[in-house]
């Protein structure tokens, strides 16, 4: 379905009901799964008669996610083999951490202007915008 039209978009095929036997993908996009909720998948995936292929990242810790941006992605793109819904949500929790240190770093510059006398500043400044336009120039 799209977003914009909640229509349906051209060219998907509804798949086909999952056989028994049939492997299917286990992994965690985002924030990390309890071991005791992981046991408990696995086990009714097996019951309903699946092979179940275990990301690399489903039991890995990266601060509160699970595993790194990288290694999500990576899951995403071998679970889905298309831009879906797991790739573009594993490119957006990329961009929203890039973001977040960004920003942090930003405020740690600010931080450390804000302590220098009023003559440093020009220095400071133009040592900030060199750093910032290196490739530019």
């Amino acid at each position: 379905m799209s977003k914009a039209t909640d229509a349906p978009v051209s060219g998907w095929k509804k798949p086909g009901r999952l056989q028994a036997g049939a492997t299917v993908g286990l992994i965690a996009p985002a924030s990390p799964v309890s071991e005791e909720k992981t046991a408990k998948a696995l086990a009714n995936l097996a019951a309903q008669g699946f092979r179940v292929k275990e990301g690399a990242a489903m039991r890995a810790r990266h601060g509160y996610l699970a595993g790194d941006d990288n290694a999500r992605l990576a899951e995403a793109i071998a679970a889905e083999h298309v831009y879906g819904p797991r790739v573009s949500a594993a490119i957006d929790a990329s961009h929203q951490s890039m973001g977040a240190l960004q920003k942090a770093t930003l405020e740690h510059v600010f931080a450390m202007r804000s302590i220098l006398r009023p003559e440093q500043h020009a220095r400071f400044d133009a040592a900030i915008d060199r750093a910032l336009t290196v490739e530019t120039r």
